[in-house]
């Protein structure tokens, strides 16, 4: 008689096994993303955040190296051996103005002022890191080798973390990266985004009395004004994909009786393409010498950050929304829905769900506040109107990302209607089929050489250049907090 024949490696590895690690482990992780919305911290300074998530990684035998990129905030961990090694990408830094009480669906904050995790990002960091333990776990116990990288990445929320990381070569050796984002619609991101630059123009005057001897003042603020006339005149003649916002960092004073010696703006220039956006920002800085001359003030540009487009690659999100089908959508229950109708009625608009369903390219009307359903993955990739950091490694590493609704529909991220659902459980379940999602994907790139050749060939495609080439001025180093990043770089 014939015997039955034992299971292959092969066999015993795959999403279902995935799956068990990740049951037996996930309270672990919601417990971490808990204790990461409690201490939310901003860019640069998520100093109790990435030792929350070192020490759950030491616990799972995961060897950390610190300082990355001499950011003291960065760091990558990593368990296994093999020619193959899987990268997942983690944030946890939270946003300035935010603090909201968990669960209220009215504004009401627990320190008047406070850090709040606006962007989920308690979440994302903690689904990715369940990711890299659950796809060690099932690699053991298959006896397949592959190296599983966390990456502890700071500062995604204006500070460009990922990039200073890339420059320095922390996701060199990666054959694929994983990540994914907190939203308000299951899908797989599909999409191209913009490139960005930003810095500061600092203009300095000559203060005087206002009425007594306005003549021999010469006004910082009257500089800046006209910046801003002449960066409102430009957009007519910009492509229409490109975006230029700024905001007034400081205006010289209060008191209107003497004329301002110093003033400052901080602009964003965005493009599809990192060569658009440095164009379109000379032109910016152009308008900021003029506006210096007419007004006989000086000018400086103060460099803050820049980061690169994301490179889509079909080949892995192809892979990626199969893999979302099979794990299917959170499983909300009677009690998260009837959250969600209450939060929704109290604090969203049909403004605002029309407004993410444009974004996301989901329908106009759903019948229910929490989407738990997933989108198709469109013919092509599309251009979303947003910026992040993930855009560097995108150049560097054939890189996939998932989006799961830890958030009602129509909820505008990075404010307090996000916060205030961070800790629930529906977030807990959709950050937790993320996980499921990110690392049976990654299970398929480490069984399928193939895979990973057309995805490799298809980054280099889409690239259009052999090498990838920062968007950081030279010199530029990564700065130490969250208000450090005002570095000069020339003046005009």
């Amino acid at each position: 008689m014939d015997l039955p024949s034992s299971p292959t490696r092969e066999t015993r590895f795959g999403t279902d096994s995935i799956l068990a690690c990740i049951a037996r482990k996930s309270q672990t992780f919601i417990d971490l993303s808990d204790r990461i919305w409690g201490m939310p911290e901003l860019r640069y300074e998520e100093v109790r955040s990435a030792e929350e998530h070192i020490a759950a990684l030491e616990a799972e035998g995961f060897a950390v190296t610190r300082n990355i990129a001499g950011i003291a905030t960065a760091f990558m961990a990593e368990a296994g051996r093999g020619d193959v090694t899987i990268g997942f990408l983690g944030e946890f830094d939270a946003l300035a103005g935010l603090s909201q009480e968990a669960g209220a669906t009215e504004h009401r904050p627990i320190e008047a002022g406070g850090n709040g995790h606006g962007c989920h990002h308690n979440l994302l960091g903690a689904a990715s890191l369940l990711a890299a333990v659950a796809l060690r776990d099932a690699l053991d116990e298959a006896g397949i080798e592959a190296r599983v990288r966390y990456f502890g990445c700071p500062a995604e929320e204006g500070g460009s973390g990922k990039t200073y990381m890339a420059r320095a070569g922390a996701f060199d050796g990666l054959d694929a990266a994983f990540c994914w984002h907190p939203a308000d619609y299951n899908h797989v991101m599909s999409s191209a985004t913009l490139a960005n630059i930003q810095a500061y123009f600092r203009f300095a005057g000559r203060a005087s009395h206002a009425a007594v001897s306005p003549q021999v003042g010469r006004s910082a603020l009257d500089a800046l004004e006209l910046m801003n006339v002449g960066v409102n005149f430009m957009r007519e003649h910009m492509p229409p994909e490109a975006r230029v916002h700024y905001a007034i960092t400081q205006t010289g004073g209060v008191s209107p009786n003497v004329v301002q010696a110093s003033a400052e703006g901080l602009y964003l220039v965005r493009a599809p393409r990192m060569e658009d956006a440095m164009e379109l920002f000379e032109r910016v800085r152009k308008i900021a010498e003029g506006a210096a001359l007419m007004t006989e003030t000086g000018v400086e540009m103060v460099f803050d950050r820049a980061t690169s487009a994301i490179i889509p690659n079909r080949a892995l999100e192809e892979v990626m929304q199969e893999e979302f089908e099979r794990v299917g959508p959170p499983a909300f229950d009677a009690d998260d829905h009837a959250f969600a109708d209450k939060l929704a009625a109290a604090a969203l608009t049909d403004a605002d769900r029309r407004a993410s369903a444009r974004a996301f390219n989901a329908p106009d009307r759903f019948p229910r506040n929490l989407h738990d359903q997933i989108l198709p993955l469109p013919p092509e990739p599309r251009l979303f109107f947003g910026s992040t950091d993930v855009g560097d490694v995108s150049c560097l590493v054939p890189t996939a990302q998932c989006l799961t609704a830890t958030a009602v529909r129509g909820t505008p991220f990075h404010t307090w209607q996000t916060v205030t659902q961070g800790k629930m459980p529906h977030a807990h379940k959709a950050m937790v089929t993320a996980a499921k999602v990110m690392a049976a994907t990654a299970g398929r790139v480490v069984l399928d050489e193939g895979l990973r050749a057309r995805a490799k060939e298809e980054l280099r495609r889409r690239r259009g250049s052999d090498t990838y080439r920062s968007p950081l001025p030279d010199g530029i180093s990564p700065p130490r907090d969250s208000s450090s990043n005002r570095t000069r770089v020339r003046p005009a």
